[in-house]
């Protein structure tokens, strides 16, 4: 008996060790998914902006997306999407439907992507949606961990309806020479 307690104890702590060890992966849905769930259970939208020749859209992928707090923070507070910046099929967003646009080879687009990124087609950009599915922000180029955070704690705390960025960025910002806040204009309704 004795050993069969020992032996379910062992086996419920290496369980638990297993599970520790696995990291928290981003559960990527489809924007047209994101958008019947926020229909049924309302919550913002996060979209990230990315297309098969983009250098930095593997990196944010590969180092700032495997973040096991980014990764949890991303699946609890928002419905979490990769959307590829060349998507060959129709997607329907607010009744409208967005089509793909042949250019030839890196100049071809999707008309989503392209206004979510109000026009500026460059990847990667990660964009915010509201519970409405409205656009927040779209703020373009590579973020590491570090910046990553501030960007998804100030929105998905609904901090930029009461905070404008500057005031945000100098007050949670990584301390340090080596950590740079990231110099861009956020919107904010201040």
């Amino acid at each position: 008996m004795k050993n069969y307690i020992l032996l379910c104890c062992l086996f419920c702590w290496t369980l638990g060790v297993n599970q520790t060890l696995v990291a928290q992966q981003v559960e990527w849905m489809s924007f047209e998914e994101a958008v019947e769930k926020s229909k049924i259970e309302p919550r913002k939208i996060f979209v990230d902006i990315v297309t098969e020749f983009c250098h930095y859209c593997k990196k944010m992928d590969k180092e700032t997306f495997t973040n096991q707090y980014i990764a949890k923070y991303l699946n609890e507070n928002f419905y979490p999407v990769k959307l590829d910046g060349q998507h060959p099929n129709d997607i329907i967003y607010k009744n409208k439907t967005y089509s793909f646009v042949r250019r030839g080879g890196q100049n071809s687009y999707h008309e989503l992507p392209a206004k979510l990124m109000n026009g500026r087609l460059s990847y990667p950009t990660i964009v915010f949606l509201d519970e409405k599915q409205d656009v927040i922000q779209s703020i373009p180029g590579y973020r590491n961990e570090l910046e990553f955070e501030l960007f998804i704690n100030y929105f998905g705390e609904n901090l930029h309806k009461s905070m404008p960025w500057s005031s945000y960025k100098r007050k949670a910002g990584p301390k340090g020479p080596k950590q740079a806040v990231p110099q861009f204009n956020v919107k904010s309704k201040n």
